[in-house]
């Protein structure tokens, strides 16, 4: 699979026009990207950059940084990109980095500055303006662990400088206005659904009793990165009940014979994100007991992603995917109208067997932005993933896709990855010119 990314600097302008539109009069704004992180001695890790300092410029480069006054008196100070200033060495180390023309070419922002510069500039401009908007991850799960980072420094060191500024949250508007994914972003995250279908159609055909999980997640691997693309998230493979851990990771236990394994593996491409799960036999066809369980999922699933529709509220749609689970639960016998009637507000009976949420927003976070509070609306990318497990009985089944949000109704993205059993079992089975572990599909 090849991508052509729609991503042009117009993509990014308007996006920063949406954004700016929404600021106070003689405001700016900053976002900078993320730190490169440490691991032992004298390494690191592979940055992780700024999907906010993305969105608005489409840079991706280490410690840049960009300031948007749309109020400026200046019109060159109305957008400003900074980059890290180059060297010989740096590049001898580090490699090849951003030249100016090519950081205006990427971003559309005409004027573009070294990060030397910053500090005179940034005073320049706050002599100007009245009001800040100043950036923070503010995602409801987001983990404090780090002390600092390089988005709370600039927040500490700016708000200690000019303490007599207006200051304002940008995750509120980011929030609101990454939600709503414009055409181009679609067809990002559409191109990353394609490639973990081809994923998905190389692991169905390798995969067979006494294979580990470990290499199922190579094959997955080889297909990503072969074509340009990466695992959007550390990937599950989750054989018997290790699909039970919900984000188990280890992948390194033997499939059996008899047992299934959950694949919750997707791609990402060019920094956009799919998320995907299926749950497949390891001999290649499913027991009664498991297409039984299998196709109470799969009804579940079905009823979530028709109630995907603008208008609906997170809060809303959990009740209606922990209804639907309960009567199918019911249906299988393993819930009694008793246990689900008695049972009280935090679903005691039904957390034994169905303990996460229905799906989450997706784009350039796997769990992506918006505002908690804030209804469904046509231009949303969502994942829908009710599930069923069971452990006394070695099993978890997990059916997800990622489906974009239209004005008439839900739409997948992955509708050609096969969810039906008997497509699964279709697919496994037609491997064969496969030898067992070789690797490689036809």
């Amino acid at each position: 699979m090849s991508s052509s990314s729609p991503l042009t600097p117009e993509v990014f302008a308007s996006h920063r026009a949406r954004v700016t539109a929404m600021m106070e009069p003689r405001s700016l704004a900053i976002v900078n990207n993320n730190d490169v992180l440490p691991t032992n001695a004298d390494g690191s890790l592979i940055l992780q950059p700024n999907a906010d300092l993305f969105y608005l410029t489409g840079i991706e480069q280490e410690e840049s940084l960009v300031i948007l006054f749309p109020d400026a008196h200046e019109e060159k100070n109305r957008e400003i990109l900074f980059i890290r200033d180059a060297s010989p060495l740096l590049e001898i180390w580090e490699g090849k980095k951003l030249s100016k023309a090519e950081a205006t070419a990427a971003s559309g922002i005409r004027r573009v500055e070294s990060l030397s510069a910053l500090a005179s500039i940034f005073h320049a401009l706050m002599c100007e303006a009245d009001q800040v908007y100043l950036n923070a991850n503010e995602h409801p799960r987001t983990s404090t662990v780090l002390e600092s980072t390089r988005e709370a420094r600039f927040v500490r060191d700016c708000m200690a400088q000019y303490p007599l500024h207006r200051y304002h949250r940008l995750a509120r508007i980011l929030h609101q206005v990454r939600a709503v994914k414009s055409p181009g972003e679609v067809e990002m995250i559409r191109q990353a659904c394609g490639l973990t279908r081809d994923g998905f159609a190389r692991v169905a055909r390798f995969v067979r009793p006494g294979v580990n999980e470990c290499q199922i997640e190579a094959e997955f691997a080889h297909e990503f990165i072969s074509h340009g693309g990466q695992f959007a998230y550390s990937p599950i493979i989750a054989a018997g009940e290790n699909a039970c851990a919900l984000h188990y990771i280890r992948n390194d236990m033997p499939c059996q014979d008899g047992d299934l394994v959950l694949l919750d593996v997707a791609a990402s491409l060019g920094n956009y994100n799919s998320d995907m799960t299926r749950t497949i036999p390891v001999s290649g066809r499913f027991t009664p007991r498991q297409r039984q369980i299998y196709d109470a999922v799969l009804r579940a699933y079905r009823a979530c992603f028709a109630e995907l529709k603008p208008g609906l509220l997170a809060k809303e749609w959990r009740r209606f995917a922990q209804a639907s689970i309960e009567k199918e639960l019911v249906d299988l016998g393993l819930l009694s109208l008793d246990q689900v009637r008695s049972q009280g507000p935090d679903k005691e009976a039904l957390s034994k067997y169905f303990m996460h949420g229905v799906g989450h927003p997706i784009g350039l976070a796997v769990h992506d932005v918006q505002l908690v509070d804030a209804p469904l609306e046509a231009g949303w990318v969502m994942t829908c993933e009710p599930a069923i497990y069971i452990r006394e009985e070695r099993m978890g089944i997990r059916l997800e896709d990622t489906v974009l949000i239209t004005p008439h109704g839900p739409q997948s993205l992955m509708s050609d990855i096969p969810m039906e059993a008997d497509a699964v079992e279709d697919l496994m089975n037609s491997r064969s010119t496969l030898t067992a572990g070789n690797g490689h599909t036809p």
